[in-house]
């Protein structure tokens, strides 16, 4: 297992950007006598952080490296600011950089499947939203994806906005009264995928019950059953904390069944 720091430059924000990648290291038994690597295209994880977060805040809250060290996965980990992984009203076009550019990059620069099956997205809080609006708005390109503890009703989210946090949400999402039905509400983008008979990739959601975002997982595990779209839900004890992201990140690898 190789860990790489990315400093690279974003044609689509138009600005330079940090990610952090776990990349497989293929042991002596892969490499052939010429010293070329036997090994990849790998599957890659696309793992999003939290709203106060960055791209190193995996590796320095859980033990994400240990999980997959074993696993031939890739994990991408690239920062967002505090985005919320939208093409921004007001600022820059963070959607389209970690759906389309990002993976096209990555997948020129390290030895990465782009076949919809070997694509997947996990996150947690505003990347659990991020990870299940790839899934949603990308169908084709992402085979499964997860929330923990998601803030996946972001209609709701934005009806309750006030103050200084409705104007930093005002700058992603434009005018908050417009957001239900749009590119960027999650139940929204499920209904359409449904409707048009779209393959739905598979979805995992947990969300702790003493968690603040408890009640928006509920509303979309809600339509999900009423659209009749299998979710791979499950909750238990706990808030929004850290000791529980790490331990279900294994059971999101363990879903994944990356090794089988």
């Amino acid at each position: 297992m190789a860990l790489l720091h990315v400093d690279f430059f974003s044609e689509t924000l138009g600005l330079s950007c940090n990610m952090d990648v776990i990349l497989p290291q293929p042991t002596t038994r892969q490499i052939g006598m010429d010293g070329a690597k036997a090994a990849g295209p790998y599957k890659t994880l696309y793992l999003l952080h939290g709203l106060s977060d960055d791209h190193t805040i995996w590796q320095r809250r859980t033990s994400i490296e240990r999980y997959v060290s074993t696993l031939p996965l890739a994990v991408v980990m690239p920062a967002v600011n505090r985005s919320f992984y939208c093409d921004q009203d007001r600022g820059l076009r963070y959607f389209t950089f970690v759906a389309d550019e990002l993976p096209a990059l990555c997948q020129s620069w390290f030895p990465l499947s782009a076949a919809r099956e070997d694509n997947f997205a996990a996150g947690l809080s505003m990347g659990g939203y991020g990870a299940f609006k790839l899934g949603l708005a990308r169908p084709d390109r992402f085979g499964a994806v997860a929330s923990l503890s998601g803030a996946v009703d972001i209609v709701s989210e934005l009806a309750g906005a006030d103050g200084d946090w409705r104007r930093e949400m005002e700058n992603s999402f434009g005018d908050l009264q417009q957001a239900a039905g749009g590119d960027d509400d999650l139940l929204a983008l499920m209904a359409k995928l449904k409707a048009d008979g779209t393959p739905i990739p598979r979805l995992f959601q947990w969300c702790g019950t003493e968690d603040f975002l408890y009640e928006q997982n509920q509303r979309f595990l809600a339509k999900a059953a009423e659209l009749g779209v299998v979710v791979d839900y499950s909750e238990g004890p706990g808030g929004h904390t850290w000791d529980k992201w790490d331990e279900q990140i294994q059971n999101v690898l363990a879903w994944l069944a990356i090794g089988e």
